[in-house]
């Protein structure tokens, strides 16, 4: 039985794909839909607008920052609740029964057939498209993966404004790293903060490692980019940032620079 039926949307969204700047943008949490089939997880609409279904604002900023940069931004239309892209098939966070102390009904006891159409459904589909972005792509590219954080968890603040997540391995994750705080101040950009990247990540070590790409993993405080005004103000102050970055980036081989 298939899990996405007519009226459900489709799981990948694309904005300004044929953007010829060397920044492919991606938000593996952007969307908070359901398929019809799954009756929302048995979660009334209240959950399903906290940040344990999405990264609030994430949609918003990609969908600005790919106009300002001329990017395109693949992003993901369900609710991390359903299938989380950015965890291994099979890992213990790829379906949470549980998020931040709220039971998800609909994802208790779930069969294989059930897990396997998830993944075949909303996953792969998600995950095969940026593939073939990168490969038609055919050379450099800045993979820069798009992500938001609640300004408080478990009773504790979290001061910083953005964090840059990395594994100590990337020249441009440094450079923003050293830009933004440049331009927000050091105590308010963290560095592997308020998460670090670690083996339970998984969108940027599938899609950048085997081809020798640089990356960006960027996480935003959720109330600054809950808004519209939020979102334009993060946009043009990320937008002036990678824009500096632009042109480090080589050609993709074919006669046509990046702009």
């Amino acid at each position: 039985m298939r899990l996405l039926v007519a009226g459900d949307i489709d799981p990948v969204a694309v904005d300004n794909p044929s953007g010829s700047s060397p920044f492919l943008l991606l938000g593996d949490h952007a969307g908070r839909a359901t398929p019809q089939r799954l009756d929302k997880l048995g979660l009334d609409d209240h959950a399903l607008a906290r940040h344990i279904a999405l990264d609030i604002g994430v949609e918003g900023l990609g969908v600005r920052l790919a106009q300002r940069l001329d990017a395109a931004f693949v992003r993901q239309t369900y609710s991390r609740l359903v299938i989380d892209c950015n965890r291994a098939l099979g890992s213990e966070g790829s379906i949470l029964p549980v998020s931040d102390g709220t039971v998800i009904p609909g994802n208790h006891g779930l069969d294989a057939a059930t897990r396997h159409a998830r993944a075949a459904e909303i996953f792969t589909p998600y995950h095969d498209h940026i593939a073939a972005t990168l490969d038609r792509r055919g050379g450099a590219t800045l993979v820069v993966s798009l992500h938001s954080f609640t300004p408080t968890l478990a009773g504790q603040a979290r001061p910083w404004r953005y964090g840059v997540l990395h594994r100590g391995d990337s020249d441009f994750s440094n450079a923003v790293l050293a830009a933004l705080r440049s331009r927000v101040g050091k105590d308010l950009v963290g560095d592997n903060a308020p998460y670090a990247m670690d083996g339970a990540d998984f969108t940027i070590p599938h899609h950048v490692d085997p081809r020798g790409l640089d990356y960006l993993e960027l996480e935003v405080r959720q109330d600054l980019i809950a808004d519209e005004g939020g979102q334009d103000a993060a946009a043009e102050l990320l937008g002036d940032v990678l824009h500096a970055f632009a042109q480090t980036v080589p050609g993709d081989g074919s006669g046509r620079p990046f702009r």
